[in-house]
């Protein structure tokens, strides 16, 4: 048996649009086992009802797909899945899916595929390595795709870094999210993003958090997304007047992550307010960074 767990993700952290992302520590496991025919899925936790239990499972799919790069053909297989983060909010559930099936089915294939090979190929599957690769490596990562090759420079969070995790109780498909973003933005817009999110890779890499209300701002996704969520812009002022550093939409959203070094508590009362006074009902968790990525816990 082996088993994996995988942290969340929030991509994006504001300007960093399909290139910054980060480990959070809260876990989704995957459990692998090779059994003598067959395929069985078993879920638990977020989740239960959306996952597919069969081939079309995503934990699957990426395992097949290291079988069918390094030649292994399993008898059979068992894939129990134990979930924390929820599915369709913006936290890397899908990421988590496919790193964690991709590090099990190359562990028991023999681990023939190196760190740097895993990597590209979760990439490849996802589209884009902002979740997959924080997510594998942990830690804080710049990544950019060249060639089908994933060059990233990891940075370690500050140790004084806090995220005060709003979750609403509505899912938003990252189609759905894309969708309302435009072809072509404004080279003053574009260069907006540049700074900042320049600005934010040095504040991060320093430790500079006092920076983060100008870094983390951005014109090339969260406006247009603010539509589809009720309150978003509300409750992302709401965090900051509670002291948050900075705000930000995790991924294609729902969910609103703000960063913080105290205030965490009223932090998380004001977001949960404010959604709450825009219709919308939502969980909080205050979580840690994760400088750690996926971990192998056991295999037998």
């Amino acid at each position: 048996m082996i088993r994996v767990k995988v942290p969340a993700t929030v991509a994006n952290l504001g300007p960093g649009f399909d290139c910054l992302g980060m480990a959070l520590e809260f876990y989704n496991a995957v459990e692998m086992y090779e059994i003598p025919s067959g395929l069985y899925i078993e879920v638990q936790g977020e989740g239960t009802e959306l996952i597919p239990k069969n081939e079309q499972n995503i934990v699957y799919q990426a395992a097949r797909r290291v079988f069918q790069k390094v030649g292994y053909t399993p008898a059979g297989l068992k894939i129990k899945l134990t979930n924390n983060v929820p599915v369709g909010k913006g936290l890397g559930s899908s990421a988590s899916a496919i790193v964690g099936g991709i590090i099990a089915a190359n562990v028991m294939s023999g681990k023939q595929l190196k760190e740097k090979d895993l990597l590209s190929l979760a990439a490849e599957i996802e589209g884009h390595p902002d979740n997959v690769a924080p997510a594998l490596l942990g830690g804080i990562i710049v990544s950019v795709s060249l060639e089908g090759d994933i060059k990233y420079i990891k940075i370690t969070p500050p140790s004084q870094l806090k995220c005060v995790v709003a979750v609403p109780d509505f899912c938003l498909s990252t189609k759905t999210s894309r969708e309302a973003l435009p072809q072509q933005v404004s080279f003053n817009d574009a260069v907006f993003n540049i700074g900042r999110v320049a600005l934010l890779v040095a504040s991060l890499q320093q430790g500079e958090l006092g920076l983060l209300s100008v870094a983390m701002d951005d014109r090339m996704h969260q406006s247009y997304r603010s539509g589809l969520i009720p309150g978003m812009k509300k409750v992302m002022a709401a965090a900051k007047l509670a002291g948050a550093r900075g705000v930000t939409l995790s991924g294609a959203g729902p969910t609103l992550i703000a960063f913080a070094d105290n205030n965490m508590e009223l932090i998380s009362k004001v977001m949960k307010d404010t959604f709450r006074q825009n219709g919308i009902m939502a969980k909080v968790y205050i979580l840690n960074p994760s400088p750690v990525g996926s971990m192998t816990l056991c295999c037998t």
